[in-house]
């Protein structure tokens, strides 16, 4: 005869059903569904994490274009005059730069104008 309750098979079902807590519907009441919901989620927040890194790479481009546009420079003027001026800052920290500390970033646009 076939154990149907053992321990193993009950913790690995507690498990799934811990893990969809807090799904709708029967995808956080009913083992099969919310085996399948489990999985699709995985496969969701997996993707996501690869889409967070070029969405926030877009947003600081993004808000660096807007800033060098203040200072009557184009996005690709302004960060081939930071690679020819030497400042090593990645668009991260520029467009931190940017929103934070605009006087810092009026210099740097000056120090590219000067290089152009």
């Amino acid at each position: 005869m076939r154990a149907t309750s053992g321990k193993v098979h009950l913790n690995r079902r507690k498990k799934v059903m811990k893990t969809a807590s807090g799904f709708r519907a029967g995808a956080g009441r009913l083992y099969r569904t919310a085996r399948q919901a489990i999985l699709k989620s995985g496969r969701h927040a997996y993707v996501s994490r690869r889409q967070r890194k070029r969405e926030m790479r877009q947003l600081w481009i993004t808000r660096i274009n807007a800033a060098a546009r203040e200072h009557g420079l184009s996005y690709s003027r302004f960060i081939s005059g930071i690679t020819k001026s030497g400042v090593e800052l990645d668009r991260k920290a520029l467009a931190d730069i940017a929103v934070r500390d605009p006087e810092a970033f009026k210099a740097l646009a000056e120090q590219v104008a000067q290089v152009a």
